[in-house]
């Protein structure tokens, strides 16, 4: 029985009362429709239960059930359940399953709102004033935080700084700590030392207090320390929560798992379900450990895997299964469809984003014509960067689309005022260089050749440039504008209306798909470098990239596709992702249709030595093929020759294409001069470049290590 906690504790507690009626189900009644591995989660009590659940295996079903019939069994008070999970969005499922069920008085919360609840119902008893204000206004404190310690910071690189602030309290990492454990945990602000961003995390919490305030983060640590100081407390809250039940599990982070811990006591009355395949937070925290570990931590636990996917197809699980295997998962189940077979999932190899981006909308518009809604397709990507392609094909198609958990690309700060630059820069000179205009005006908003370090918001900034800039290129190099017509395309298309959101298709990234599903999904810029994301560079970075693969295969019902484009606009050379080894096609390439291959023309020939075609623009004749022409050359390279003109440059005070304009760098990237008389070959270098450069770039394609002196950058040895 209960202890008395008094009226108002009472209230902590308190069972909501729904008008709605409810039909309470016999316990047996429970149990039917349930499969046996959920039948076995439905039906066992009394000491520790971890379940792992694949993807599409009715989790929810089984824990609600679990739930449902221990409270008409009599095996659980329903005041004294508490079911926690991750997003408002989960909880409130929760809550309406288990209302439909006869289980409406079990409080299913977010660990914060649980947390929050406490800590301002016991912090007044336990320290003798209220719990301070949580604050909206992080952005500030941090601003604050970097102002008084003399550093200077944009908006971009003060999100990252917050997303460093969460990571380092979720972890139960010191600001004191931060500098000697961020290298190996892989975090990184872009612009800052690990030092300095240790500073900004103290100097953060100092501000705090003296505002009298917490933040978001503060409530799971002044819940476990209220709960660590005061055993009463601690004992009253175990006393009114006696059964705990957890879900996504995998998701869960250290200091979580410490609140937990304080919540359970003693207790063996603990259930937890998740799925280690489809960890993909662990930038902010989370680890699958606490899943994977779970039946060492607790002996006696019984253990239960639910491998039957009612989601999917058999061959998109395949597909899923094999993803897995190739990710290298560990702890996670292979899964065993039980759905009547479909189509065999399209792997479809590109050999430009743009034609990536055309193909996988044709691909879209066929499973339209065979009776599927727009709403019922989604098409996934690694980051934010990778939409505008697909965006202006969709537009161009007419099919409605809405971008989720984010703004469509051209609604992203960034890059309105990338185009009110362009606008100023066009107004200007309107008959200029549309790609050279561009790039430009990009640079003096900040956009370099090389992307910063580390991820957050600074790169998704960059990223956004650069991906406009492609577009922009994509634009001249295919429709010969200027720069006032480029303005004007541009311009075009961000004022272009969209569907609402539920009338067509879905675009969001691989991270924000979790927990969806659609009928046809379209995974898309499966490449290296993309997927894993080349910031990836730990095993267990890499280990996540697979995971959110893993992630986006897993949404698809019946229709699956999975697109890579051999290179961005025809310049470089990059593989298929290495998640899909042993099953990307070696053959078939989707590209734009050629004419009868010619032979190779001179320096300055009118045809193309990849495909024979005529060439047109100078760009196109110093480079001897086309632009969406695949070359056959290392992308490394040129992104090290790319480095090291824009050191030149910066060091001489000059513009970047001064040294050497962009065609001009691709040229000597493909053709690999080992000598000066080969340099003097590449149309764009003279004598007198290469008198000053010949050195150096010889040095960089020879991956040797270049001479010292002005312009003289010493980049890597580039990857071949």
């Amino acid at each position: 029985m209960r202890p008395t906690l008094g009226r108002a504790a009472d209230s902590f507690v308190t069972v909501v009362a729904y008008s709605v009626s409810v039909t309470l189900r016999e316990p047996e009644e429970l149990l039917r429709g349930l499969d046996p591995e959920q039948r076995e989660v439905a039906t066992t009590f009394g000491r520790p239960v971890g379940v792992i659940a694949g993807a599409g295996t009715g989790k929810t079903r089984a824990i609600t059930h679990r739930i449902a019939r221990g409270v008409q069994t009599g095996a659980y008070d329903a005041s004294a359940v508490l079911a926690v999970t991750f997003t408002t969005r989960a909880a409130g499922e929760l809550r309406t399953r288990l209302r439909s069920l006869g289980a409406g008085g079990v409080q299913a919360r977010t660990f914060h709102s649980a947390a929050l609840r406490q800590a301002q119902y016991f912090w007044p008893r336990a320290y003798g004033t209220a719990l301070p204000q949580v604050t909206d206004q992080r952005m500030s404190l941090v601003a604050e935080a970097t102002r008084k310690l003399r550093l200077t910071a944009e908006t971009s690189t003060l999100r990252d700084l917050l997303t460093e602030v969460s990571w380092a309290k979720v972890s139960n990492v010191a600001p004191g700590e931060y500098a000697a454990l961020a290298g190996a945990a892989g975090r990184e602000v872009s612009g800052l030392e690990a030092a300095a961003v240790g500073r900004v995390l103290g100097r953060y919490e100092q501000v705090k207090s003296d505002r009298g305030v917490i933040d978001f983060d503060d409530i799971l640590l002044c819940a476990t320390a209220l709960l660590s100081d005061h055993e009463d407390v601690a004992a009253e809250i175990r006393a009114a929560y006696r059964h705990l039940v957890v879900d996504e599990y995998q998701d869960v982070s250290p200091v979580q798992q410490a609140l937990l811990e304080l919540w359970q006591g003693p207790s063996q009355d603990l259930c937890v379900v998740g799925d280690p395949a489809q960890t993909i937070h662990s930038f902010a925290g989370a680890s699958p450990d606490y899943l994977t570990g779970f039946a060492a931590r607790f002996p006696q636990a019984h253990i239960v895997r639910l491998v039957r996917d009612y989601r999917s197809t058999p061959q998109v699980v395949k597909l899923a299964n094999t993803v897995a295997v190739r990710a290298r998962i560990p702890g996670t189940v292979r899964l065993e469809s039980q759905r009547e077979p479909g189509p065999e999932p399209r792997l479809l190899p590109c050999a430009t984003e743009f034609d990536e981006s055309r193909a996988v909308v044709s691909w879209l518009k066929e499973r339209h014509e065979q009776g599927i809604p727009w709403r019922e397709m989604a098409l996934l990507y690694r980051v934010h960067a990778q939409s505008p392609l697909f965006e202006t094909a969709l537009e161009e198609a007419r099919i409605p689309f809405a971008v989720r958990a984010g703004e469509g690309f051209f609604e992203r700060p960034e890059v309105r005022q990338a185009l009110g630059v362009l606008a100023e820069a066009a107004r200007r000179d309107p008959s200029g260089e549309a790609a050279e205009g561009c790039r430009d005006a990009l640079t003096r908003l900040g956009w370099s050749p090389t992307a910063p370090t580390g991820q957050g918001r600074v790169r998704e900034r960059w990223e956004s440039l650069a991906a406009l800039l492609a577009l922009a290129d994509d634009l001249a190099q295919s429709k010969g504008v200027d720069l006032s017509t480029l303005v004007a395309e541009l311009q075009a298309r961000a004022s272009a209306e969209h569907a609402p959101t539920g009338e067509g298709v879905t675009l969001s990234t691989l991270h924000a798909s979790k927990g969806l599903e659609w009928e046809a999904v379209a995974v898309v810029g499966v490449q290296e470098g993309t997927l894993p994301l080349s910031l990836a560079t730990t095993p267990a970075q890499v280990a996540e990239e697979g995971r959110l693969f893993y992630v986006g295969v897993t949404r698809a019902r019946r229709h699956l596709m999975v697109s890579w484009s051999k290179s961005r606009r025809g310049t470089g050379f990059r593989s298929p992702s290495r998640f899909l080894d042993g099953l990307a096609p070696a053959a078939e390439v989707v590209a734009r249709p050629a004419g009868k291959r010619r032979a190779a023309g001179t320096a300055m020939s009118a045809t193309c030595r990849v495909c024979g075609r005529s060439l047109s623009g100078g760009a196109e004749r110093k480079l001897q093929r086309h632009l969406d022409c695949v070359p056959g050359y290392d992308e490394a390279v040129y992104e090290q020759l790319t480095s090291w003109r824009r050191a030149a440059a910066s060091a001489r005070g000059l513009p970047a294409f001064c040294i050497f304009t962009d065609a001009t760098l691709m040229a000597i990237a493909e053709r690999q001069p080992r000598d000066e008389v080969g340099l003097l070959s590449v149309p764009g270098v003279g004598r007198a470049k290469c008198d000053q450069y010949a050195a150096t770039v010889l040095a960089i394609l020879a991956g040797e290590q270049p001479p010292s002196g002005v312009g003289m950058a010493q980049p890597a040895k580039p990857g071949r």
